[in-house]
């Protein structure tokens, strides 16, 4: 989608360059969500995780399984916003 509008962007593929939990902890900030709303519950039972955790525990575990984490993340300019759908993304560039 962002190629379609010529935006230039930086693609990180974090399943196998995840997201350090400072990180996700910083884009939540920005996104002014919390951990409950980023996770992915199917894939939290994967891992032995019900989602009733502490969101301690779900930072840690997010950064060490990012298939937990809603994805993609866009960040801008100190700006994030989720990718679902994907044009929530196009918020970023607005002012």
């Amino acid at each position: 989608m962002l190629n379609e509008h010529n935006i230039p962007f930086i693609y990180r593929e974090t399943t196998t360059e995840p997201l350090s939990r400072a990180e996700i902890e910083s884009a939540l900030a920005a996104m002014g969500l919390g951990v409950q709303d980023v996770l992915r519950k199917r894939d939290a039972a994967t891992y032995g995780f019900t989602g009733a955790e502490s969101d301690d525990v779900l930072l840690d575990a997010m950064a060490a399984h990012p298939r937990m984490l809603q994805r993609p993340i866009g960040l801008w300019r100190g700006r994030a916003a989720l990718g679902r759908p994907a044009e929530n993304l196009l918020t970023l560039l607005s002012d």
